[in-house]
Parts: C-alpha cells; structure tokens; sequence
C-alpha cells in the first residue's frame, strides 16, 4: 500500500496487524482522479480512517485538511507514522466512534469530501455502517454546500438515499463505491 500521486507519490505506507480492508489502489486511484482538481485546498473528514489511506491521499494531492476519525488504537498509531513518514501537514487524528464524532465535534458544513470505508456486515445480524452513514443526519449536515461523500460498501447493496443523490456509482471487484451529495433544496 502506497500514496499513488501528489507530492507525497509513491512513498509506502504502514498497515496495522488488525482485521482492517485498506483501500485497494485501483480503487483509492478511481476515487482520488474522479475528485481532481477539486482537491486543492479542500477540506475532508476520513471516517473508518483505518492506516488513514484516503485523507493521506487527498493531503498529498493538494488538501488543506485533513480529519482522520478511527476508534482502533492500533490503527491510529498506524494513520501518525504515516504522516510522519510522508511529512504532509494537516493532518488531525481524533480517536473515536465516528457517530460520537459526527454529533459532538464535527462543524457544520465544514468538510468538501467525506470518505468513509466501514466494515462491511458479512452475515446476517451483523452491524450495517453504510445504511447508518446515509441516514446521519450529523454526517450531512457536515458536509459543504456542494461537498461529496464518499463512500466503499458491498457491491450491489441498495441504500435508502433519503436526502442523498446519487451522483456516481462504481464496482471495482468486492468494492462497490458511492458518490453521493445532498439533494438541491
């Protein structure tokens, strides 16, 4: 696992010993290309941040900011070693639920890109991040005027999109990935 490009292009990056799914490059590189040049000075909040992939990537490429919000110690150890070993500014990690954090500490209309890449549920009665992240209120409410959310889920799960438009819809493999932004008022 690798920054694919930006100033911080091809440096490796560590992966924590944990049961985490880190991005596959194709996918981190269809993301990152579909969101260019709206990266420059943006703002983004990585939730489910894991090694902190997808906010390293968005720094390298020209982000201002970027949130890593992730509840594994192990992995948050994993996301600081990774900007220090890219040496990218402005990174913040905050070590936490992602709910608990959308509620409480995330401002309002703060973030352009909200990516977020939660455990899939693989049998039945396991927990569903993705139904919950749509339906949060806090995680729209987040997101900029003309802001997008990101989000890597199992292929072909339908998802009540509520106030959420589809903007784009992509399957790369065990991936399926979501672009999605508030409905116009």
């Amino acid at each position: 696992m690798r920054v694919i490009s930006g100033i911080a292009g091809g440096i490796p990056l560590v992966t924590p010993k944990t049961d985490l799914r880190p991005t596959m490059d194709r996918v981190k590189g269809a993301i990152f290309n579909s969101l260019e040049p709206g990266l420059e000075g943006a703002r983004v909040l990585d939730l489910f941040a894991g090694a902190g992939t997808l906010g390293i990537e968005a720094l390298s490429r020209g982000a201002k900011e970027a949130i890593f919000v992730e509840k594994d110690a192990r992995a948050t150890e994993a996301i600081r070693k990774n900007l220090e070993k890219t040496r990218l500014a402005g990174g913040v990690v905050q070590v936490m639920d992602i709910f608990s954090y959308l509620d409480r500490l995330a401002p309002k209309g703060a973030f352009d890109f909200i990516f977020a890449d939660p455990p899939y549920a693989k049998r039945p009665g396991e927990r569903d991040f993705a139904p919950e992240l749509v339906a949060s209120q806090a995680l729209g409410d987040a997101l900029a005027p003309d802001g997008l959310f990101i989000l890597e889920k199992i292929p072909g799960q339908a998802l009540t999109l509520g106030r959420w438009e589809l903007v784009r819809e992509r399957r790369y493999g065990a991936t399926e990935v979501a672009w999605l932004r508030i409905k116009p008022a």
